[in-house]
């Protein structure tokens, strides 16, 4: 059976269980299928709808503020996290979802706290780490990136152009690199930002 039929299948399921009992919290599970569906529209009516019966489910506030990210409404999606983290202060998931949603918007040093938060609460969270190495692109990182940010440290490398020919040539960590000292330059930079996500895509990739 393809994916596609199991997700399809597991809809059809969830959406006869919210038929049944509309008053259940199988709402939230139900939205989540959709946003993997790719049917943002009615995973993020569906959670709102939810969260007027249900104010304070954390599990559908961080389904919609992750559906609302993959719609690219950074604010909207900020403003769930914001609401999770004043009730939750210690949810880890949360801080990883807020230091993405910051991220995206090239707000770095917000997305750093937010990592360093996450690396707090779960000290074995090692994507978290790493991404923090990262995103602080500094010589007092550990291990390679620490190399590759003394190496790239001088302004010659931080271009746009530079970056995205590193992300060409498969040099997932050296473009990430690159790109955050140009985000944090210039975070209005929309392309920078964009090339920025795609080498950490390409870095998760390459991870595995």
């Amino acid at each position: 059976m393809t994916d596609d039929r199991v997700l399809a299948d597991a809809i059809r399921r969830h959406e006869e269980r919210v038929a049944r009992d509309p008053e259940s919290l199988a709402f939230a599970q139900l939205a989540d299928l959709y946003r993997k569906a790719g049917r943002t529209a009615a995973a993020v009516d569906l959670c709102r709808e939810g969260l007027k019966r249900w104010p304070h489910y954390t599990t559908a506030r961080l389904i919609l503020a992750k559906t609302l990210l993959v719609q690219g409404q950074l604010d909207a999606a900020q403003a769930e996290v914001d609401a999770v983290l004043q009730t939750s202060p210690k949810d880890v998931q949360c801080h990883r979802l807020a230091a993405e949603v910051h991220r995206r918007a090239g707000r770095l040093d917000a997305a750093v706290g937010h990592l360093e938060q996450a690396v707090s609460l779960d000290p074995g969270d090692r994507e978290s780490s790493a991404l923090l190495s990262l995103l602080r692109a500094d010589a007092g990182a550990p291990g390679d990136v620490a190399g590759l940010a003394r190496v790239l440290s001088d302004d010659t490398f931080a271009t746009l152009s530079f970056g995205t020919l590193c992300l060409e040539q498969g040099l997932a960590d050296e473009a990430a690199l690159v790109l955050t000292r140009v985000v944090r330059r210039s975070p209005d930079n929309a392309e920078a930002r964009e090339r920025l996500e795609a080498a950490l895509r390409a870095r998760s990739r390459r991870r595995g």
